[in-house]
């Protein structure tokens, strides 16, 4: 088969060769066209010599990768200006899902569990909660990413809504190279360092390759950054500070008393009211950024039996570590939490008393380590049937991630009972538990209203306090993913205008997973932690069948027209079966132009974690709308009014998890609230759209441009609906049936305060977007001053609109635009070659947020109003540009020398109080300084 020669289309075709599994090769011929074996390209499984399909797909292969300095997987995914940003990025330390500390890819903003991940076509294992760590690829393996943005589940089943990430392995690679990166911010600090080799022999029948990767990122504390330094970010350095002070206070007469720094605990006459200037800052001692370290080996092979069947193997180790800390744990006795006893030796009060502590003392930490054993053997050929080439292969795929998750500076709740009963202090000034004479054994007492630095008995400063009181747990996890499948593809007849071209393949899956919390979180022993076991699995067999017919070939507007046809059907073991549906047209009027769209339908299944993760009680953060601060009865009479209705009192202010009124949006509460898996699930449907162009002028040789349209839409989607959306339904938007799903509390000093809520998992509502893609690569001919090229990619989002449930009057929200959900992404890259120099410079641009106003000095829109959140102001901040430049060199020993900096002109994002995929007023996913690297790479 030939292609006629294009510059850039042919270096695209010989790239995509060098990157298959299958024996390939590109040649070019005397008559200036290049024979091209057949090949798979992600988005189809049909091997052809045509790279061009209707699909739009980006491609970065390892030149590109390794031109920026990148530690990762998920560091190469950010050029690729669809992914957005989990709400699990390393900048989120309250985020305490069991899949924390891994990177993860989420296509369209629609989350990572409907981004499917591939290791050569293959899927790659999950988690209980679906989702596919990167972090556990060593990038030394890639030899090439390609990203299917459009959905392929009628290609590869469940979790391909938004699309698919297929990562090649290196592959026929012969000698060694070995890599070592070291890199920091220009502050000093998150120093990451990373080192590689790897190593290959090709030989008459078959290749082998292997290698090795261990790298090491520092974390950072949000006191080492000054727009992470306050709750409240640097302009209001003094508000959001926690109520629980670290010297703790005690509750008496509906009044908080403590004692200053340096004061003695012990005597009544020092307590004086709780001065809020002295309250603790949280954010200094929580990560900025965690800690992550991964070590990881890697092989695979094939061994030729005879010119048409081949043996094929590869394995993958990888161990993940990943730390975080957190504030000092702001603990209360309150909820059946034994108070102060008034025969504490520490009590100056007579009678038994509420307190509150912070334990700054010792910050809480939790570490998350992952290590993930990955095989797969199979056996592939081909044949000919006449002059018809056909390809199969039979393959087995073995998944297996087994985690714990380790929780230190967690406080014991059975020993702070009894550390704060009854004790007294010896004459020799030693304190006991219990009355002279009646010692309780073990037991140390606490302390809890003694100041920060002070030394005297029952200090939670002291080391014997600290070793009663405090003790960590460890979490289990697994998860395992196996599949056998085997496919065929290859020419089924011709047609006057070329081969149909077809490919059907059967696939067996099971998934397992389960989560098995410490006993003493279990049996709700830890302070602020709990949980319950996970324990599932589930298999399915699937069946698919992809057609290519072409319908017209070199005619007139008609250079080719074919049609692309697939359906899969799934048959699960706990819900059913499902068939969807890809239908595509690819259309070339004229040589230089493709024009291709396609139309398909998807689905989600639900994890393992969605059916059979019981339930769970957790603080969420969030906005009640009666708050007459923050929430919308701030200035909307109708909420006021549904709120007093309701039972609400008047100056009603939502309490954070200190007891003291919150003093910003979604502050985090202290009522635990209910969550959990629901067996009755059902999959998630989707239905997905893309329209594009792709032109390569003849007049300007080199010069690629596309433009596509896309658009999802998801129904019945899973989703645990937030506790503000929750309460919005009932207030905001008038939906009375939600206004049953809650309750308040009637009397006490607690009167109207959400006391319970149920976000159970349910099938309910939602999700669409559209959008263009665009892109333009541009490769000069080469000058005497050396080669130019050009790449520059943008997606802009029309519109992301969720709607978490099914009642009809309920209002959609729309996220485009909104807390990290850009309306526009765009990724410029400029390189320079000349001879064994190179440059190369990136531009990463950001659009505009919006967010709800949280003070009304920072307020560009006070009058703003929606369906959704009614009468609230919103604030707007400006775009966002970082730019990247790195200058690299060949050197006579084939080794290479490059340097680079990262956000040189050190562009710092605005404050944003909602915190968008962060625990900071700062959104998590932009840089948070200069960074500086050095890289040095050795070939044999």
């Amino acid at each position: 088969m030939y292609l006629k020669t294009h510059p850039l289309r042919n270096a695209i075709a010989i790239a995509l060769v060098a990157s298959c599994s299958a024996p390939a090769f590109a040649q070019t011929a005397n008559d200036g066209t290049t024979n091209l074996d057949r090949i798979e390209i992600t988005g189809s499984r049909i091997r052809q010599a045509s790279v061009e399909s209707a699909q739009p797909v980006v491609a970065l292969n390892r030149a590109e990768i390794e031109k920026k300095g990148y530690v990762n997987v998920a560091d190469i995914l950010q050029d690729v200006t669809a992914a957005g940003a989990p709400s699990m990025s390393r900048a989120n330390s309250l985020e305490s899902g069991r899949d924390f500390g891994g990177m993860y890819v989420s296509l369209r903003n629609l989350g990572p569990e409907r981004s499917l991940v591939l290791i050569d076509g293959r899927r790659m294992g999950v988690s209980a909660a679906g989702y596919s760590d990167l972090a556990s690829i060593p990038s030394s393996i890639v030899d090439r990413v390609e990203v299917l943005t459009d959905g392929a589940s009628a290609l590869y089943g469940s979790d391909a809504i938004a699309g698919v990430v297929n990562i090649i392995t290196r592959k026929n690679f012969d000698g060694a190279e070995v890599n070592a990166y070291v890199g920091q911010y220009s502050e000093g600090d998150g120093q990451k360092t990373s080192y590689s080799a790897t190593f290959g022999k090709t030989f008459d029948r078959g290749w082998v390759t292997v290698g090795g990767e261990y790298s090491d990122e520092d974390p950072i504390l949000g006191g080492a950054r000054e727009f992470t330094a306050y709750p409240n970010g640097p302009r209001h350095p003094t508000d959001g500070l926690s109520g629980v002070t670290p010297w703790g206070y005690a509750t008496v007469d509906g009044k908080n008393l403590s004692v200053g720094p340096g004061g003695d605990p012990t005597v009544l006459g020092n307590f004086v009211p709780a001065d809020k200037a002295n309250d603790a800052n949280t954010k200094t001692n929580m990560s900025l950024l965690t800690g992550l370290q991964r070590k990881s080996v890697f092989a695979n092979g094939g061994f030729s039996i005879n010119d048409n069947l081949r043996l094929v193997a590869d394995a993958l180790y990888t161990e993940r570590e990943s730390t975080k800390q957190l504030a000092g744990y702001p603990y209360q006795s309150t909820g059946g939490r034994a108070l102060l006893s008034k025969d504490s030796a520490f009590n100056p009060f007579g009678r038994d008393v509420a307190f509150a502590h912070r334990t700054e003392e010792l910050p809480r930490g939790t570490e998350n380590n992952l290590t993930t054993k990955r095989a797969s053997v199979g056996v592939e050929g081909s044949f000919e049937t006449g002059s018809r080439y056909w390809d199969w292969n039979v393959s087995y795929m073995y998944n297996r991630n087994e985690g714990e998750r380790i929780g230190t500076g967690s406080m014991y709740q059975p020993n702070v009972n009894q550390s704060v009963g009854p004790s007294f202090i010896d004459g020799q000034g030693v304190a006991h538990c219990g009355s002279v004479g009646n010692v309780i054994a073990g037991c140390t007492p606490w302390n809890p209203l003694a100041p920060m630095g002070y030394t005297g008995p029952g200090a939670l400063g002291n080391q014997d306090v600290q070793d009663y009181l405090f003790t960590r747990f460890t979490d289990k996890m697994q998860s395992t993913t196996k599949v056998a499948s085997a496919n065929i593809s290859g020419s089924l007849f011709s047609l006057s205008a070329g081969d149909i071209m077809g490919a059907m393949g059967v696939e067996h899956r099971s998934e397992e997973a389960s989560y098995d919390p410490d006993l003493m979180v279990r049996n709700g022993q830890i302070a602020g932690t709990s949980g319950q076991p996970t324990r599932g699995d589930y298999a399915l067999n699937e069946a698919y069948l992809e057609l290519q017919v072409p319908l017209l070939a070199d005619m007139a507007f008609a250079r080719e027209l074919s049609l692309d046809v697939a359906g899969r059907y799934s048959d699960y073991n706990n819900f059913g079966s499902t068939t969807n549906t890809k239908f595509g047209l690819k259309w070339k009027p004229i040589d230089s132009l493709l024009v291709r769209a396609t139309y398909g339908t998807g689905f989600r299944a639900p994890t393992v974690e969605n059916l059979y993760g019981g339930t769970v009680t957790t603080r969420d953060s969030y906005t009640d709308p009666c708050d007459t601060t923050f929430g919308a009865a701030a200035n909307n009479a109708q909420v006021q009014a549904r709120c007093r209705a309701g039972g609400v009192p008047a100056n009603f202010r939502q309490l954070a998890a200190d007891g003291n009124p919150a003093t910003v949006p979604g502050q985090q509460g202290g009522t635990d609230f209910t969550s959990g898996s629901n067996e009755a699930l059902k999959p998630e449907t989707a239905k997905t759209w893309t329209v594009g162009l792709v032109y390569s002028p003849e007049f300007v040789s080199g010069l690629d441009l596309s433009l596509d349209w896309w658009k999802i839409r998801i129904n019945d989607v899973i989703v645990g609906e937030s506790a503000t959306d929750m309460l919005n339904q009932c207030y905001v938007q008038g939906v009375d049936a939600a206004c049953n799903r809650f309750t308040r509390s009637r009397s006490g000093k607690t009167i109207g305060q959400v006391s319970a809520l149920d976000r159970t998992l349910l099938n309910a509502g939602y999700q669409e977007t559209a959008g263009y893609d665009i892109a333009v690569r541009y490769r000069l001919p080469e000058l005497a001053i050396g080669k130019f090229s050009v790449s520059w990619n943008t997606t802009y989002v029309d519109y992301l609109e969720r709607k978490n449930d099914n009642a009809e009057t309920t209002p959609v929200r729309q996220y485009a635009g909104w807390e990290g959900n850009f309306r526009v992404r765009s990724n410029l890259n400029l390189d320079w070659q000349y001879g064994n120099l190179g440059l190369g410079w990136t531009a990463r641009y950001y659009s505009s947020m919006q967010e709800n106003c949280a003070y009304a000095t920072e307020c560009s829109n006070p009058g703003f109003s929606s369906p959704y959140t009614g009468n609230q102001g919103i604030n707007k901040v400006g775009s966002n540009t970082f730019h990247d430049i790195q200058m690299r060199y060949i050197l006579p020993w084939n080794g290479t020398v490059s340097m680079g900096i990262n956000n040189v002109f050190d562009h710092q994002g605005p404050i944003m109080y909602s915190q968008p995929n962060s625990s900071f007023t700062y959104y998590g996913g932009f840089d948070i300084g200069r960074y500086m690297y050095m890289k040095y790479q050795q070939r044999f």
